[in-house]
């Protein structure tokens, strides 16, 4: 008799059959899950200044000059990170992070970042070699 009530507190509870109590139920899960994701923005290499412009805006700068653009990650070096397309509003520009000593291979696509470098050309196109990454 024992045996039986222990084996029957053993069993795994049914989910509820009240359609309120499983919205409620899934809400408390979702609730749980959504407060487990990190929030806090990731920075690469070295720090830099929030004051940032246009990719256009960057892109008139003199070459050399340091800049700091605001954009979202659209395209990235799918081997080992050493470089990222940054897309605003206003275009479109080639990051290199090879000499920066950090490569993009964690960061999402799609993601909105902030990126400090110096601009450079390859004689056609304008890039910019990173510094730093805030994403």
């Amino acid at each position: 008799m024992l045996s039986a009530f222990a084996a029957r507190s053993l069993r795994p509870k049914r989910i509820p059959r009240n359609p309120m109590t499983r919205f409620a139920l899934w809400i408390a899960v979702a609730s749980v899950m959504a407060a487990c994701v990190d929030r806090t923005p990731k920075s690469l290499g070295a720090p830099f200044n929030e004051n940032s412009v246009s990719v256009a805006e960057g892109k008139r700068a003199d070459i050399g000059s340091s800049v700091t653009l605001r954009g979202t990650l659209t395209e990235k070096c799918p081997v080992a990170g050493c470089w990222f397309v940054l897309r605003d509003q206003s275009g479109v520009i080639k990051v290199e992070t090879r000499d920066a000593g950090f490569v993009v291979v964690d960061v999402p696509l799609h993601a909105s970042v902030t990126v400090a470098g110096r601009l450079s050309s390859t004689g056609v196109d304008r890039i910019l070699k990173a510094t730093g990454l805030r994403y």
